[in-house]
């Protein structure tokens, strides 16, 4: 025999579903919001401390092929603080000052051979050493070359064991004597079919500040492309720019900067938004900011993903500017930035 549930025992129930009712979290606000020229996509919560909520992406400029390897230029040159950058396709270096203004030919062009239709044939990556002078990742030369701040070019080094390079893309300094680089295909037509490629890998190499010892680091990154290390220069970070094998790379080094152990990472093989990894730039508490599908793809240093800058054109690579808390995109053919709480080291 069933009995009708007293009066107590009702309002006990009720009482009972109101508190679980109202203890319930309620429900999560859009991870990604409007941003200007583009939105940011929230991961976590720990984005807020970098990406401000009121953070607006902006267009600088644009009408490019394909830019690539932002560096802000801030000591020994005329007329600094300025940006430069790569147009790859377009086979020219363009300079931007924040006074304003369109941004101008540095130099151009690159590569003064015939080009290919769609061949890489520009420079990419550049970075700046301790005393002001600029060095510049060159597809079409297959080389590495160095630029006085009295505009002086000359080859840095462009051989490893007596053969030419591949196609350098991005490089970055650990302390003052090391210059690491990548070194994939992208330059040479038919990439790794190029009866033009000399090395048998697609490297990572550093070399000697006189640029007289050349080491290989890494042979077995099918695309090795961004580079960057950690504040602290104890673990470097290398993209993969490969469709079959999207990720980021990390690499202990030894104190003699000699590479230790090897690990992925990140993994993004199974995101399908235009885009693979690419440039990247560490912030000064060791979060990279690295470019990958969809857009800036932000992690902590444990490897958690915090959340996603995404302008209206998918970035190739990033850098610091503006004293150190603005982010630059270069994204296909335009030139964005983004201000952020955070920031990284000016090269």
């Amino acid at each position: 025999m069933t009995h009708a549930p007293s009066k107590t025992i009702l309002a006990i129930a009720t009482v009972l579903a109101l508190g679980c009712a109202a203890s319930e979290p309620p429900e999560e606000a859009n991870p990604l919001r409007p941003a200007g020229e583009g939105q940011v996509y929230r991961a976590d919560p720990g984005l807020d401390a970098l990406v401000p909520e009121n953070a607006m992406i902006e267009k600088v400029a644009g009408g490019f092929m394909f830019i690539e390897g932002p560096v802000w230029v801030t000591r020994a040159w005329e007329g600094t603080p300025f940006l430069l950058f790569s147009d790859v396709l377009g086979n020219a270096i363009y300079k931007w000052s924040p006074s304003g203004g369109a941004p101008t030919e540095f130099k151009k062009p690159v590569f003064e051979g015939e080009v290919a239709e769609g061949r890489l044939a520009g420079s990419n990556g550049m970075t700046l050493d301790a005393d002001g002078n600029l060095f510049v990742a060159e597809h079409g030369n297959r080389r590495i070359s160095k630029v006085t701040p009295d505009g002086k070019w000359t080859s840095f080094v462009d051989k490893y064991d007596g053969k030419r390079f591949n196609s350098p893309n991005d490089l970055v300094w650990r302390g003052a004597d090391w210059l690491y680089f990548t070194d994939p295909p992208y330059g040479l037509i038919g990439q790794d079919e190029s009866e033009d490629k000399e090395q048998d890998q697609n490297g990572v190499y550093r070399v000697s500040k006189d640029g007289k010892t050349v080491e290989l680091l890494e042979p077995r990154m099918s695309r090795p492309n961004g580079i960057a290390f950690s504040p602290d220069g104890a673990t470097m970070y290398v993209a993969n720019s490969d469709p079959a094998q999207k990720h980021w790379q990390a690499f202990s080094i030894h104190e003699d900067g000699t590479l230790g152990l090897s690990r992925t990472f990140y993994d993004v093989t199974d995101q399908m938004e235009e885009g693979l990894p690419d440039g990247l730039k560490v912030d000064n508490q060791g979060n990279l900011f690295a470019t990958g599908p969809g857009g800036v793809w932000i992690f902590s240093p444990d490897g958690k993903h915090l959340g996603t800058i995404k302008p209206t054109e998918v970035p190739a690579n990033v850098g610091w500017a503006d004293g150190g808390s603005t982010l630059y995109m270069t994204a296909r053919t335009g030139l964005y930035r983004i201000k952020l709480s955070t920031g990284g080291k000016i090269p």
